[in-house]
């Protein structure tokens, strides 16, 4: 592909991105995405097969960005299985405010899928929630926390996710450090441990 195709690419999937996020995914026509990227409506099928494809790609690379950038940020901890936790936590909640379309249209479009992308993507959820709930788990091991129900206590941890990237603002009251690490210590009480910071 060449250096402009690439370029193409990624306005495509930037204009599709906020006009899902602005008007719906059903809402938005392929002839609308073309006009914002400036070309005409017959040469997107140069870049993409159809509509349900660049949803299936917008919520597919959010997956694998959420993905590695928790895993990379689990390379980064020789510590604890706590601290791993907190890593991955920090990570997870960063992400999320710094995300607030591609989440929104995660969250409200999957119903647009048809059965293959669909499981596609809910695939990826499945890999995500399993990383989340061994840690979980592993911290259990380590501290001897009571958990209640591991799997319960992912899902809070992917809702407050969610969560914040619907009232996060960059510029607003609160930092995101101080978010982050806020929702940090609420989740290690959630998990009945302690926060040492």
């Amino acid at each position: 592909m060449t250096r402009g195709g690439a370029r193409t690419n990624v306005a495509i999937r930037e204009a599709a991105a906020s006009l899902f996020y602005e008007h719906g995914y059903e809402a938005t026509s392929l002839r609308t995405v073309a006009s914002e990227v400036g070309i005409q409506v017959g040469s997107l099928y140069n870049h993409i097969s159809g509509k349900e494809e660049l949803l299936t790609d917008i919520m597919v690379s959010v997956m694998d960005e959420l993905l590695d950038a928790v895993n990379q940020a689990l390379v980064g901890v020789d510590g604890s299985a706590l601290d791993r936790f907190k890593a991955a936590v920090d990570c997870h909640i960063r992400y999320h405010a710094e995300h607030a379309r591609e989440t929104f249209i995660g969250n409200t479009e999957l119903r647009a899928l048809s059965d293959g992308d669909l499981e596609l993507v809910l695939a990826k959820r499945a890999e995500y929630e399993r990383l989340l709930q061994k840690l979980i788990k592993d911290v259990a091991k380590e501290t001897g926390a009571d958990i209640l129900d591991a799997k319960l206590q992912t899902y809070s941890i992917l809702a407050q996710g969610a969560h914040v990237s619907s009232w996060y603002k960059p510029g607003g009251p609160k930092s995101l450090d101080k978010v982050v690490n806020t929702y940090i210590k609420m989740a290690l009480r959630q998990l009945g441990v302690e926060s040492d910071s």
